[in-house]
């Protein structure tokens, strides 16, 4: 209308709405954050520090395209029959060896001795699976901690020429714990090809 006066910039009414709208909204998201203090920068942004997570190595700790840290991780498995030169014993009595490791995470797998030795204190998985061929003998595999059977599995029945003694078991163990497979009875004298043996960590204490 004529005579109206225009005056630019707005009042402070108008200039005011918009910085504190987005205040409210950014106050109101830092509320949700449970166990967490917003800080707000001029009312145009919001960080949420969470110190605790990144000292725990969790997801948030680690860097983009960095491993978290902790991962331990084995699989070896059986590639051939008989016992290759060096394995004096292997297959009548004593630990069981694997030849062959698919997966070694953290080092703490030993082909020589075909032992497990835990680098971290946690809880880990593992499982065993033992083929025994053309053999008519009752096979019993025990999963050993340092020097006591923690579980057994059994092979035997005497009419298939490929029979496996399997089991798994969770076990919280201290860093040097070690952890093999021992043939308790019977013998392996036809072959363990395709056995395996894997665990992993599953979460540190």
């Amino acid at each position: 209308m004529l005579g109206t006066k225009r005056h630019w910039p707005p009042g402070p009414s108008l200039s005011l709405g918009l910085p504190l709208a987005l205040t409210l909204l950014a106050l109101r998201a830092g509320w949700a954050q449970e166990g967490t203090e917003p800080v707000l920068l001029e009312g145009e942004c919001l960080v949420v520090c969470e110190p605790d997570r990144a000292a725990a190595g969790g997801p948030g700790g680690a860097a983009l395209g960095e491993a978290p840290p902790g991962r331990v991780a084995f699989a070896a498995v059986r590639s051939h029959h008989h016992e290759p030169a060096g394995e004096i014993g292997n297959g009548t009595s004593g630990a069981i060896y694997f030849d062959q490791v698919l997966v070694n995470e953290g080092g703490g797998f030993d082909r020589t001795s075909g032992s497990f030795v835990a680098p971290v204190r946690g809880v880990y998985s593992f499982r065993f699976h033992v083929v025994k061929v053309y053999n008519r003998q009752t096979v019993q595999v025990s999963l050993m901690l340092n020097t006591w059977p923690v579980v057994s599995a059994f092979a035997n029945d005497p009419d298939v020429t490929r029979e496996a003694a399997t089991s798994s078991v969770l076990l919280p163990l201290d860093p040097g714990d070690r952890v093999s497979l021992r043939l308790r009875r019977g013998n392996l004298l036809g072959g363990w090809k395709y056995s395996s043996f894997s665990g992993f960590l599953i979460f540190p204490l």
